[in-house]
């Protein structure tokens, strides 16, 4: 069965098939999640089956609401699902709208509502290898730098998190102490 995702034709929400929404480069809603141990992010690398971006290293995972579904609820389920993580309750960050393109003729047209989970690097991790090649827990700052060294090494949407939303999503204060 077709996975329907929400997205916007015509100017009203509706469900759509996920594909077709990337195809026709529909804008979308989306849910990205950020699993913090202090200043580490916890990021995974895509497995090389995804139809797009992969063996690209993202945030800790990201995904589509299903038609209905409320963000909350779905960051908590793919944080199950990729990463086998249960016992976390992400909180909402900020909601940032971006388009790129994911190569194979792909676009990811998102309204992305953002969440930031804090736990330890002793956190259980079983990822689902059709979704996530490896993890690695990394500092954000050196996250940020290594970005801006290889970004042909991340997925479009993290090179934009970091660049453009970074303040935003993981507040001010976080540069200031460091």
């Amino acid at each position: 069965m077709a996975e329907m995702v929400p997205a916007w034709v015509d100017g009203r929400l509706q469900p759509v098939e996920k594909l077709a929404v990337h195809q026709r480069g529909l804008r979308h809603l989306a849910v990205s999640v950020f699993v913090m141990a202090g200043p580490l992010v916890l990021i995974q690398r895509r497995a090389a089956g995804k139809y797009h971006t992969p063996g690209l290293w993202a945030n800790t995972c990201c995904t589509h609401p299903r038609w209905g579904e409320d963000t909350a609820a779905c960051a908590q389920r793919r944080l199950r699902e990729e990463l086998g993580i249960t016992g976390l309750t992400p909180a909402f960050a900020d909601r940032v709208e971006y388009r790129a393109d994911v190569g194979g003729g792909l676009t990811e047209h998102e309204v992305v509502d953002i969440f930031l989970a804090q736990t330890t690097t002793a956190l259980p991790l079983a990822p689902d290898p059709a979704e996530v090649w490896e993890t690695r827990w990394i500092d954000l700052y050196d996250l940020a730098a290594e970005v801006q060294r290889n970004p042909a090494r991340f997925t479009p949407w993290l090179r934009i998190y970091l660049a453009e939303h970074m303040d935003r999503i993981f507040g001010v204060g976080l540069r200031l102490a460091r």
